[in-house]
């Protein structure tokens, strides 16, 4: 038998669930993966290890979808009584009193927490390196950056300290370190989750979602986050959101390549079109009327690759453009600036603390008058109203992950905050874009470059599109076997 982090999520839960295998026994192997390579790789901020095992020793028998499941949360998320930086010098010792709403779905759901994973300072970056540490390394190349901002979830994902893991996704924070890792990441559709729904943030931008090397692992976490459940209805609330599928159908539609109708039954994927699914293959961004976008060799190989597979699949692939925005991008920058001024940190000598790109967002976003925002906010409806329609009959859409290779560490620049701005935009053209339409979308490896590293797309969905993702994903990875390899700290 293979040692336990060889093995799936979808397969430890199982194992565990029949009584083969025992909390204790799982929590125990993984922190101990954990104590012996968490130096190196900084993905998680703080280890918590007798917690872990207090909450296995008050589990009692089987029950939830996720019991016994070793994971990890981010340190954007506040758990009662942990000490939670977010990632920042300035809000160092911070210990909440109340729970966020994931960590509690989570915990409901059966799962174990091992810790706080590493994230950058309040979540802004696109890269995890903050000055209050540690640095959220990659494995396939330690001098390589994880990406953000959950760089530590992706991390421990991908280098074999945790089956899976949340992170949470406002302009690309879930997709973009899962495609630098070479792991699974999927951003829901605005509305689907609970917690986390995106309802709650300025523009519906952030959202949160599961981290997994595999498709069906992925799913499996997703099921989780819905786990709570009334009357068989995800209970939400608010009075807007997307309708979730019935509990299993995520985990089906991963597992078997199928989709599953409100019915209950499984069909084929692309049935309505024989068989097929209808995709596109776009490489435009909404930031290409804005900055200098230049797509790599390297995505393009991954672009070509993961094409290649879903034609040879049969699915019917074409050209794709999206009209252009040339508004989006200033209207983009007072959203988030305008989201920044929101940060409850209002003292110099704690603002003095923040690093220079958190720092000058609050302080722009301080600035920005309420008639900006509010055209901003205009500006963004249509865009994502315009974005929809221009779907069309298509089912999903595909672009690549990321327009470079991972980053090294240090690339982004570290005093002018607009230059660093500008470098994230550069490196993750096609991610937030799709929080501002709130449209669902999975990015998946498929191609490693000659240095080793993992490059992917990303397949965008409809509105509530996941079970088709899920399923494009599975087949996929029938294809390309990327959960077969490993890291070098592997």
């Amino acid at each position: 038998m293979d040692a336990l982090h060889e093995q799936t999520a979808v397969e430890l839960r199982d194992r565990l669930r029949s009584g083969e295998l025992a909390p204790t026994e799982v929590t125990e192997h993984f922190l101990a993966r954990i104590a012996a390579r968490n130096d190196a790789l900084g993905a998680f901020s703080r280890v918590t290890a007798d917690l872990a095992r207090e909450r296995v020793a008050t589990l009692g028998p089987p029950s939830g979808t996720l019991w016994g499941m070793p994971t990890g949360d981010k340190d954007l998320f506040a758990r009662a009584g942990v000490p939670t930086g977010f990632g920042s010098r300035a809000l160092a010792g911070f210990v909440p009193q109340v729970s966020d709403g994931v960590v509690l779905d989570l915990d409901a759901a059966g799962a174990v927490s091992l810790g706080r994973t590493t994230a950058p300072e309040l979540g802004f970056p696109a890269y995890t390196e903050p000055l209050a540490g540690p640095v959220a390394r990659n494995p396939w190349d330690l001098q390589r950056g994880a990406g953000g901002s959950s760089g530590g979830a992706a991390v421990a994902v991908a280098a074999g300290l945790l089956p899976f893991a949340p992170g949470s996704d406002g302009g690309g924070s879930v997709r973009i370190p899962a495609a630098a890792c070479g792991v699974v990441g999927l951003k829901p559709s605005r509305g689907l989750l609970p917690s986390g729904s995106g309802i709650e943030s300025p523009g519906g931008l952030v959202v949160n979602g599961p981290l997994a090397r595999t498709t069906a692992d992925t799913a499996l976490l997703l099921e989780g986050m819905l786990a709570r459940r009334a009357d068989g209805r995800v209970a939400h609330p608010y009075t807007l959101r997307t309708e979730a599928a019935g509990a299993g159908a995520y985990l089906a539609a991963a597992q078997r390549g199928e989709v599953v109708g409100p019915d209950g039954t499984a069909r084929a994927v692309g049935a309505e079109h024989g068989g097929r699914f209808r995709l596109g293959v776009s490489t435009w961004s909404a930031w290409d009327d804005y900055y200098d976008i230049t797509v790599d060799p390297e995505a393009t190989a991954a672009l070509d690759a993961g094409v290649a597979a879903l034609s040879g699949l049969g699915h019917g692939v074409e050209e794709h453009r999206w009209d252009p925005a040339p508004e989006y991008g200033d209207a983009f920058r007072s959203l988030w600036m305008g989201g920044a001024s929101a940060v409850p940190i209002d003292d110099q000598a704690a603002l003095d603390q923040l690093e220079p790109l958190t720092r000058w967002l609050i302080g722009r976003g301080r600035e920005v008058p309420a008639r900006e925002l509010v055209e901003a906010l205009r500006v963004l409806t249509a865009f994502e109203r315009r974005l929809i329609a221009g779907l069309g009959s298509l089912d999903a859409v595909v672009t690549p992950a990321l327009a470079m290779t991972p980053r090294p560490v240090g690339w982004f620049d570290p005093e002018d905050p607009d230059r660093n701005f500008a470098q994230q935009c550069q490196y993750t053209p096609f991610t937030s874009w799709l929080n501002v339409a709130g449209l669902p979308a999975i990015t998946v490896p498929t191609h490693w470059t000659d240095d080793g590293l993992p490059m992917g797309i990303q397949i965008i969905g409809r509105p509530g599109g996941e079970l088709t993702l899920l399923a494009l994903a599975a087949q996929l990875e029938d294809v390309l076997r990327w959960p077969e390899r490993r890291p070098p700290v592997w």
